[in-house]
């Protein structure tokens, strides 16, 4: 007798457990996928706002026109966003990114006037320590960057010989800030061809 009202309780709990992780379960699927489409817009949102800041005025649907690559010498794919203004080519924003943060990833986007200045710069992701990220997305650092010619102007932090003041105390950042910068520089180059000779799109 008690034998089977231990295996009745062990089993009642056996089932309350499944009911729960099968509940808990269909839950958290229903709260992604409610939380999947606010997310996406989000993105897009940040994305499109960038966009805005780091290129002169356009009037393409920059977004639709994107062009995605995928070096072998990087980890994620890089996005090219061409940017028309009345069918002129007046630049393209590029993403760039590193691996090399004081807490890893730093991924911004460059904007590149056609003759591959810089026209701005804004940080869409990085996992710095709340003080250095604010930092790298000030006014102070990233106005050092601006209509510089990367081709003339040296990417590297002024300590290894480059024209690049570091932000204080966050020399690891500002080198990782640089090499993302230099990896959409490239990019940008290797590939204005296809708006520059065309700008009649």
């Amino acid at each position: 007798m008690i034998m089977q009202k231990k295996e009745s309780t062990f089993l009642n709990m056996v089932l309350s457990l499944l009911v729960i992780t099968l509940a808990a379960g269909f839950s958290l699927g229903y709260v992604n996928d409610i939380t999947l489409e606010p997310k996406a817009k989000a993105k897009l949102a940040k994305k499109v706002n960038a966009l805005k800041t780091v290129l002169p005025e356009f009037d393409n649907h920059a977004v639709s026109q994107v062009v995605v690559i995928k070096p072998e010498s990087v980890r994620d794919s890089i996005e090219i966003y061409p940017a028309f203004q009345n069918g002129e080519f007046v630049g393209a924003a590029v993403t760039g990114s590193s691996e090399k943060g004081y807490s890893g990833l730093i991924r911004i986007m460059v904007g590149f006037t056609p003759d591959g200045h810089i026209y701005n710069i804004s940080v869409l992701e990085q996992k710095e320590t709340p003080g250095l990220g604010t930092k790298m997305k000030g006014e102070k650092f990233l106005r050092q960057f601006r209509d510089k010619d990367p081709n003339q102007y040296d990417l590297k932090v002024a300590k290894d010989g480059g024209e690049v003041d570091a932000l204080t105390g966050a020399t690891i950042t500002t080198r990782a800030f640089t090499e993302a910068t230099q990896l959409a520089y490239d990019v940008f180059m290797e590939q204005k061809g296809q708006w520059t000779v065309n700008s009649d799109q």
